[in-house]
């Protein structure tokens, strides 16, 4: 029987735990829906609620897996959101979403007393309603019993420790805090003290692939008792290890729902001065899964965009590839769609013979052209990339990739379903002892350059 390792993505949609051989092949796949709930404040979760849906979809995940010795579990996840515990380890507030806005005050607040530059110099990070410190501040106001809390973990480090893992603050998820100083790697105290938020609720910080104990009996499922676990950092961080998009002068350009172009570079590479430039552009610096790396990270909308104009259009992912087919024999097309940054489509010039392929290839021009800014910006400062990797969902789209390869030149599709769950397998492996470090991760099949 073969050993295992297991990946799992904690997303704002859904729980992903894919089991992988020590090979990187995918054998065994489980998923289980994000428990959100909208409340008068916004989407917020019960941390337990999550904890259990982290665990179904490992019990799917090893269901449909071969029989085999399970040597690792790496645990990844979306930033931002986290979870206050007692000293009895028991949460005391709702998990707020990331893109929750209920902190608009705090944000004002914070602008005015830290100032939009200096956090960004700070952080890395554009000041904007994402960033776990207003929510922080926000729940301690609202929420007096959080005044009680005594730790504070990111979403995958919940999970790590829901399985039975020792606490941690794993420096990627850190960097999307707004409490960790990038230059120096370390708590900021004024970002802390504004907060509410004293040093002693961060636990000590560790890269991903630490190992963090094992899973536990009392987890409930045997498979993984005495696997190794890990966590493996922020999801799109994990991704660019799972697509093989980490190494020097590639980049990940995730196609989801909300696209993510990543850019792994060494620490230090970025002055303070391009941070805050960077920043400015809505595109954050800050730590790798991976160590003594830096992320640069810009997101865009149009994964959205993609899916509206496909529902307004009355269609769904079956009938992609002929619409792909038809945008792509358009030599012309006078439709334009702009607002995709903005979330709020405008189509313009819609004429007598005009048809869904028209504005179906007018979309994708305007998402692609929404990507090459952010490109730009990162290359500005970094230099030009030497690898562009497209994963997730709208790379099935023949026409997207057509478009980007148009702009942005040539790429490589590896066609990885679950680029985050993999790199986090792969993490969990490096925790194990299978792999002595990244240099050791097994590559993909190779294919899809162009």
């Amino acid at each position: 029987m073969d050993p295992l390792i297991v990946g799992l993505d904690v997303g704002t949609t859904t729980s992903k735990a894919v089991v992988f051989t020590t090979q990187g092949r995918p054998v065994g796949e489980g998923k289980a829906v994000t428990p959100w709930v909208v409340t008068p404040h916004g989407a917020q979760m019960d941390a337990g609620e999550l904890l259990d849906s982290a665990r179904e979809a490992l019990r799917q995940a090893l269901a449909s897996a071969p029989d085999g010795p399970v040597l690792a579990v790496g645990v990844t996840s979306m930033g931002e959101s986290g979870v206050l515990l007692n000293g009895h380890g028991v949460p005391l507030a709702p998990v707020i979403a990331w893109h929750d806005t209920r902190d608009g005050a705090e944000v004002r607040d914070l602008s005015t007393t830290l100032g939009e530059d200096r956090f960004a110099g700070r952080t890395g990070l554009p000041l904007r309603g994402q960033w776990s410190l207003t929510k922080h501040r926000w729940l301690l106001a609202h929420h007096p019993e959080t005044k009680e809390a005594v730790r504070r973990l990111n979403i995958a480090e919940w999970v790590v420790r829901g399985l039975g893992g020792e606490e941690s603050a794993e420096q990627s998820l850190a960097s999307r805090t707004g409490w960790l100083e990038l230059a120096t790697r370390s708590w900021w105290p004024e970002a802390l003290e504004w907060s509410g938020a004293g040093r002693s609720l961060m636990p000590d910080l560790v890269t991903a692939g630490t190992p963090l104990g094992t899973v536990g009996a009392e987890v409930g499922i045997p498979r993984l008792t005495g696997a190794v676990l890990t966590v493996a950092g922020h999801d799109h961080q994990a991704a660019t290890v799972g697509a093989d998009a980490a190494g020097p002068g590639d980049e990940l350009d995730s196609c989801g729902t909300a696209e993510a172009l990543v850019r792994t570079v060494p620490a230090g590479l970025v002055n303070t001065a391009d941070v805050a430039t960077l920043a400015k552009g809505g595109i954050t610096t800050g730590w790798h899964v991976l160590s003594d790396q830096w992320c640069l990270l810009g997101g865009t909308q149009g994964g959205l965009a993609l899916q509206r104009v496909l529902g307004l259009l009355g269609l769904s992912s079956g009938h992609l590839a002929e619409l792909d087919r038809q945008a792509l024999a358009r030599d012309a097309c006078t439709v334009t769609v702009t607002g995709v940054e903005a979330e709020e489509l405008r189509i313009a010039g819609v004429a007598n013979g005009t048809g869904p392929a028209d504005l179906w290839r007018a979309t994708l021009e305007a998402v692609v052209a929404q990507a090459e800014q952010v490109h730009a910006a990162m290359s500005a400062v970094v230099g030009a990339h030497q690898a562009l990797v497209v994963t997730g969902g709208w790379s099935r789209s023949r026409a997207l990739l057509e478009v980007k390869r148009r702009v942005l030149g040539p790429l490589r599709n590896p066609g990885v379903s679950e680029a985050g769950a993999r790199g986090a397998a792969l993490l969990g492996g490096m925790a194990a002892g299978v792999y002595a470090g990244p240099r050791e991760f097994p590559p993909l099949e190779p294919g899809g350059a162009s």
